[in-house]
């Protein structure tokens, strides 16, 4: 699972730079009603100055993506609910590193925040950099996307059972897949399902693409027999008929697919894959501002328009406090070390 130019964390001017929101005299601005500031700043007011300026969220990945997608709707959410600007800033590159390195090291301040994903679980097992989930003060869980796995319209496996029936009996590597980089967050939920049917790990030929939109026009043009992503990555060519999706990695269906069974209801499998984001600051941040941040996000991930705006997309929803985050990142750490030195990847 996987430019974009935006200011750095921290570019931001210092509190107190600006003469006053608006460039009204900082005067003008004490002397207006109580009501008025209330009204202004909105929940935050009872916190005290945070936020004092407009906050920067930081995307790793690229505009357009699913992450990029979710993180703005978050934003605009967000703006509202704290009264100040929330600006999404895509920091793309090094497979992750940069934007992720950027969150790292922003100042502990509250006003450069980011969106981590999987990949920071994995990342540092392949050598890309020594950030790990513990690097960051975690906010919020808010997004869990299960892979899928989806094979050709024209396809002779019907289902996800003629497929897996298939592949048990094929020699190794008769079958090829795609759907991320090797090593990538779907090859480790592909291969994580390959072991739990008593399969190697490349027993499948795994075909190498940037993103599973590549990896979805690769299916569609017949190079490859399955692509495992998540089921909004691969919506566009269900719908123009030219993928047809087999089975999701979760335990309950995605709403927004209802016919796509799960691994366990068709095959009795618990297993269970796939991406998730979360917000998370530099470490030190102090506590009253992740406390602040962290109620306005579960305000966000309660509120009907981002329920709304996820099952539309077919995006899961699944929230997290810090300690909830914290611990779950740790689980999902432990899981793609042991994935990765499956596949011969990890180093150390």
């Amino acid at each position: 699972m996987p430019t974009r130019q935006g200011r750095p964390p921290g570019s931001l001017p210092a509190a107190g730079e600006a003469p006053g929101r608006g460039g009204l005299p900082r005067r003008r601005l004490l002397a207006a009603p109580a009501l008025a500031v209330a009204l202004r700043a909105g929940p935050a007011a009872a916190q005290g100055r945070y936020p004092s300026r407009p906050i920067q969220l930081v995307v790793p990945w690229a505009a357009g993506g699913g992450t990029d997608a979710v993180a703005r709707m978050i934003a605009s959410l967000l703006e509202r609910d704290l009264g100040q600007p929330i600006v999404v800033v895509n920091r793309t590159g090094g497979s992750g590193v940069v934007g992720h390195a950027a969150i790292a090291h922003a100042a502990p301040d509250g006003h450069a925040i980011g969106m981590l994903t999987l990949e920071i679980a994995m990342m540092h097992w392949v050598g890309l950099t020594e950030l790990t989930p513990r690097s960051y003060a975690p906010i919020a869980l808010l997004n869990q996307d299960p892979a899928a796995v989806l094979v050709n319209a024209a396809s002779p496996h019907a289902d996800i059972r003629a497929l897996a029936e298939a592949l048990r009996a094929a020699p190794p590597r008769r079958f090829k897949g795609t759907g991320s980089g090797r090593g990538g967050s779907w090859h480790l939920a592909f291969v994580g399902w390959l072991r739990a049917m008593g399969l190697g790990a490349d027993h499948v030929l795994w075909v190498p693409v940037e993103g599973a939109a590549l990896g979805m026009q690769e299916l569609a043009a017949g190079g490859v027999d399955l692509t495992v992503c998540s089921l909004p990555e691969g919506k566009g060519m269900i719908d123009a008929r030219r993928a047809r999706p087999l089975a999701v990695m979760a335990a309950e269906r995605n709403a927004a697919f209802p016919g796509v069974p799960t691994l366990k209801e068709a095959l009795g499998m618990d297993y269970a894959a796939g991406l998730w984001r979360g917000i998370a600051g530099p470490p030190g941040l102090p506590a009253e501002i992740r406390q602040v941040l962290g109620a306005a996000l579960d305000r966000v991930h309660r509120s009907e328009e981002f329920r709304a705006f996820m099952a539309t997309r077919g995006f899961g929803t699944s929230f997290a406090d810090a300690a909830g985050f914290a611990a779950f990142m740790d689980r999902s750490d432990a899981a793609m070390g042991q994935a990765l030195r499956d596949v011969g990847l990890a180093k150390g």
